[in-house]
């Protein structure tokens, strides 16, 4: 416990009695350090540490637990079931595991559903795996080059779910089931509920854990709209099992879940209509920017309504219909399919974490602190459950820091450090941005410049005969220190880690002008647009920079 007020060591020992009074033994109090030190029976009360803590004089603040050695060297706590139970077993929750077996920790995984979670199952890995597919089904159709006549057949959607599922069958088994064997990591499945904060129920059986950490994860969000929930809508989820192409899809959303599956239908030979709340379509990126990932959606024949408000939706037989008003003008758009594709909401109804002494936000998610500590001590949670960046490899790496965190492995708390994560939309083109948009960074008072560059000024776009994009730099003025970079090109995704990389590392505007970068690849992108800052590109010879 981190305590402030003691001043010498007579105050040591009144914060020693205090704790010991209420059941506390080999209490170390250090008003040097200013924090006491001791070991509490499993029915311990933080709450009243802290109570007696403050009536004896002294201002109790965070409060956490410890593994013997302070985490120096591992040692499984007596009268518990496991050291970690971990409810879920997507990314998050099997990144954590893995770190806490290389500890030594006894760990159980509780699950209700499938193994592996989101991404594997109904997310990263189905969806980037069709759109595949209909990228190389609108190449076919629409080369690109006039000396190629390649034609397409319809596509057989029921044969590409097929090939979908089986590689996430693969996979699921390869990334997850195997792993529980290999790192023995005990399987427990079922619907977990905390009875107190210290226990938790399943089914029949109760189980009772030093740690916990919760990483059951999110599902889509569904928009409280009269009529939707009548109207046989589609998710993220359900929409990647569709053996028939719509000839009509609306979407509610337009964020990038409903960016690729939008695209993705598109391709199939759909008409696609998106609507909006807001004004703004991508609102993490640039205006410059938005405006050329909008001039993008519309090429490829996306309509897209904003901002609207919605009024409802009907379903009269195999036709839906979603009523708008949209600036203050009512319109009606019709289709075949609805998506709903609204952002996502954590799964935490079934967990009763208000007897866990748990703090939720609005959605329902367990508040967290920079340590991914609820406001019970035992209990951490990590992944797409806080309502955090909604990233698999985001999910993965708090996974390992609540790990770390819940049995002491690193000492001393870690905090999570998420400054520069990577996003990456995986439409045609690409979207992908990092660290600070110069809105941002002149929101923060920052003085930047920038420089941005239109695709049509990288020799990859020209050979690919396809210049739709820009990339941008935010840079501070002064230093020429890197701070984030945006790109909407073909794979974009490939193109951001390099970025990603300058930005994680300080590096500066001439580090990458003064670097080799591989010609007629679109990461050269990057240097020309370093280069930028000071120089017409466009008035430079090949590789000249």
């Amino acid at each position: 416990m981190e305590i402030e007020g003691m001043t010498c060591h007579d105050c040591e020992v009144h914060v020693s009695q205090a704790l010991e009074r209420i059941g506390a033994s080999t209490v170390r109090a250090s008003f040097q350090r200013g924090e006491a030190v001791f070991v509490a029976p499993l029915d311990f009360s933080f709450d009243q540490a802290r109570k007696a803590v403050a009536q004896a004089g002294y201002h109790p603040r965070g409060i956490r637990e410890l593994t013997e050695g302070d985490g120096s060297q591992f040692t499984s706590m007596a009268g518990v079931d496991y050291d970690l139970v971990i409810i879920g077993s997507g990314s998050a929750a099997f990144a954590a595991a893995i770190e806490a077996r290389g500890a030594g920790a006894t760990v159980a995984m509780v699950e209700r559903g499938t193994i592996g979670g989101t991404c594997v199952n109904v997310g990263c890995v189905p969806s980037k795996t069709l759109l595949r597919a209909s990228e190389i089904y609108h190449a076919a159709r629409y080369p690109g080059f006039h000396g190629l006549g390649t034609r397409a057949g319809a596509p057989d959607l029921a044969q590409l779910v097929n090939e979908k599922d089986a590689l996430v069958q693969t996979l699921r088994q390869q990334k997850y089931e195997d792993l529980l064997a290999e790192y023995d990591i005990q399987w427990v499945p079922g619907e977990a509920r905390f009875i107190d904060d210290r226990r938790i129920q399943v089914g029949e059986r109760t189980i009772t854990a030093g740690r916990y950490i919760i990483a059951t994860g999110a599902r889509p969000r569904i928009p409280d709209i009269p009529g939707l929930d009548e109207a046989s809508y589609l998710t993220s989820t359900t929409a990647l099992d569709l053996t028939m192409r719509p000839d009509r899809l609306i979407v509610i959303g337009s964020g990038y879940i409903a960016l690729e599956l939008g695209q993705l239908f598109r391709r199939w030979g759909a008409q696609v209509t998106l609507i909006q709340r807001g004004r703004a379509l991508m609102p993490s990126y640039d205006a410059d920017v938005r405006s050329v990932i909008h001039a993008a959606i519309e090429d490829a024949g996306i309509e897209l309504i904003s901002p609207a408000a919605y009024e409802r939706v009907e379903r009269h037989g195999s036709e839906v219909m979603v009523h708008l008003t949209v600036d203050k003008a009512r319109r009606v758009v019709q289709g075949d399919a609805l998506l709903v594709a609204a952002g996502r909401t954590p799964n935490t109804e079934a967990l009763q974490l208000q007897y866990a002494g748990i703090d939720v936000g609005d959605h329902g998610e367990p508040l967290v602190d920079a340590t991914l500590q609820t406001h019970n001590p035992r209990v951490y949670a990590a992944g797409d459950v806080t309502l955090g960046p909604q990233f698999v490899y985001v999910a993965a790496y708090e996974g390992k820091i609540a790990a770390r965190n819940a049995l002491g492995l690193a000492g001393r708390p870690q905090s999570l450090d998420l400054d520069v994560v990577p996003a990456v939309t995986f439409t045609q083109p690409g979207l992908a941005q990092v660290g600070l948009t110069e809105t941002r960074a002149r929101q923060m008072g920052l003085a930047v410049k920038t420089s941005v560059l239109p695709l049509a000024a990288v020799p990859r776009a020209l050979a690919n005969r396809d210049t739709r994009g820009i990339i941008k730099w935010v840079a501070e003025a002064d230093s020429g220190r890197l701070r984030g970079a945006q790109v909407v090109a073909e794979n974009a995704g490939e193109v951001i880690y390099a970025a990603t990389l300058a930005v994680k590392h300080g590096l500066r505007v001439h580090d990458l002008t003064e670097t080799l970068a591989p010609y007629l690849t679109m990461a050269e992108g990057l240097k020309l647009a370093a280069l930028t800052f000071e120089q017409d590109v466009n008035k430079l010879s090949c590789c000249a920079g």
